[in-house]
């Protein structure tokens, strides 16, 4: 009974249609368990953890994480199947409910340990590490990727990488849909300056009809996301969904036809304050936590002061709950006083 269950389980977090981007030095703990207050049915990602870290490094901090963040998957760079196949086991083990393979990062970090988006011109080493981490473990394993670097032309170059992951088995590809240059831009630069390739995307899902096939890349609302939806399996949503974490509030309603987990984001903030509570009475400063609550309120009045308090307010020493309290008593303030305007 357990397994059938597993399986289920499985199969329904293989169908999720929306999803929040594993991004370097955002997508912690903290974030996740805020976004999750925000919306109940996207999937979540760890930022990536390299196979070094997992089988080396501290795992109950690496691979810590609340269970209100289930469905969350990890990220994983590597490039040896071994340690991959590994270093999956070991978060499936931890609770993961996805094994997700970087082919896309193109930093220069990544790109000298052999990993990342580099492994886009190795097509099949992609391939023998997906088959070593179907074989380790239950649960999904997904690749994510560009659709090329450098000179490679995206016609070819995704479908090889396509195709040697679905002859491993892969349960799903997400693709960012831009080419990443290793030679000549910046990572920050790699997310915006290579031009959208959407079309090229939706090809591969034609070709490849039984892929579950993910798009990325500047999706900037949910209502973007609702549209792509009508012709592809699932989208990702990164920078806009930490900018601007008020728009996923509408993630549910609108793209699964559900009640959103909270009617407004101040209820969303407030029940942010145990949280931080907790957080800070175990050592975590509240800077760690409170900077990825900065871009919550959006054209409400007070919502410059609140960001404004909780940059500056959360970084003092011995900071804790009170600073999100203060910071919510300034959005109530600025309301008031254009009510008060208005009358």
């Amino acid at each position: 009974m357990q397994a059938i269950e597993r399986e289920v389980k499985y199969r329904k977090i293989s169908a999720y249609k929306f999803a929040i981007a594993p991004m370097m030095d955002w997508t912690d703990r903290h974030c996740r368990y805020f976004h999750r207050l925000l919306t109940r049915r996207a999937l979540l990602y760890t930022e990536m953890l390299t196979t070094g870290a997992v089988l080396h490094g501290d795992r109950r901090r690496l691979l810590r994480f609340d269970p209100s963040e289930h469905p969350v998957a990890v990220q994983l760079g590597g490039c040896d199947p071994g340690a991959l196949a590994a270093s999956a086991r070991i978060c499936a083990d931890a609770g993961f409910d996805e094994i997700n393979l970087n082919v896309g990062c193109p930093s220069d970090r990544v790109r000298n340990g052999r990993f990342g988006a580099c492994l886009m011109a190795e097509p099949a080493l992609v391939g023998e590490c997906v088959a070593a981490m179907k074989a380790a473990v239950a649960v999904p394993v997904t690749v994510k990727c560009r659709i090329g670097i450098d000179d490679q032309d995206p016609e070819t170059a995704l479908d090889a990488l396509a195709d040697a992951a679905v002859a491993a088995g892969v349960d799903r590809l997400i693709v960012h849909a831009r080419k990443a240059w290793l030679s000549g831009l910046s990572p920050e630069e790699n997310r915006t300056v290579p031009p959208l390739d959407y079309a090229r995307v939706y090809r591969l899902k034609q070709r490849l009809a039984a892929l579950p096939v993910v798009i990325n890349g500047g999706v900037a609302t949910v209502e973007q996301a609702r549209v792509h939806l009508t012709g592809i399996d699932g989208v990702m949503m990164g920078r806009a969904a930490y900018k601007e974490p008020w728009r996923l509030l509408d993630v549910d309603p609108m793209l699964f036809h559900a009640p959103a987990p909270a009617a407004t984001v101040s209820i969303v903030a407030e029940a942010m304050i145990p949280y931080v509570e907790r957080e800070t009475a175990a050592g975590v400063r509240a800077s760690s936590i409170l900077r990825h609550l900065v871009g919550l309120f959006h054209r409400v009045p007070g919502a410059r002061a609140f960001r404004r308090h909780l940059s500056i307010a959360s970084v003092k020493p011995g900071a804790g709950a009170e600073v999100l309290r203060e910071a919510l008593g300034l959005v109530r303030s600025g309301a008031a006083l254009a009510d008060a305007a208005a009358a």
